[in-house]
């Protein structure tokens, strides 16, 4: 995933379509009110006025989306986020505590109304309130990452 979603690559569609499902079959709601699907859905997620981005599976997660929101609320370029572990999302002090809410995540599905302190590629710390975690899986059950997403948050410093 090296190019940012846009019209040239369906707005990372495949992907966006994994997130998608995956969170509805584990929360039994969609991710966005949308009757649209496939590419429509892709943009729809990408400009939507939420939070949504999702890491991979490496051993150090690597941040492998983020929607036009995240990128800005995190302050990052897409080729930044690309490269950047997942854990550094949060401060190094709060990491262990990220880490175990992942493993919860890991263990039960998904979690939601989260709420924890985050830091921006400037060093802006915000909280982020109600988030919903969950894991990225397949139509196979397969584990493919874990995602997130969320609408509320408040700038500290």
């Amino acid at each position: 995933m090296s190019d940012a979603p846009g019209p040239g690559n369906g707005y990372r569609v495949a992907h966006v379509d994994r997130l998608c499902d995956s969170f509805h079959r584990l929360l039994g709601h969609p991710l966005i009110d949308s009757a649209n699907s496939g590419e429509q859905r892709a943009a729809a997620i990408f400009d939507a006025e939420f939070v949504v981005l999702s890491s991979g599976l490496e051993a150090d997660p690597l941040f492998n989306y983020a929607n036009r929101t995240a990128l800005g609320l995190f302050e990052l370029e897409w080729a930044q986020l690309v490269a950047l572990p997942a854990r550094e999302s949060a401060e190094p002090e709060n990491q262990a505590t990220r880490e175990q809410l992942m493993q919860q995540v890991r263990e039960q599905g998904y979690i939601d109304n989260y709420a924890g302190v985050r830091i921006s590629a400037t060093g802006r710390r915000f909280v982020i309130e109600r988030a919903t975690v969950w894991n990225v899986i397949d139509e196979d059950g397969a584990l493919h990452g874990q995602a997130a997403t969320f609408s509320q948050w408040r700038v500290l410093s």
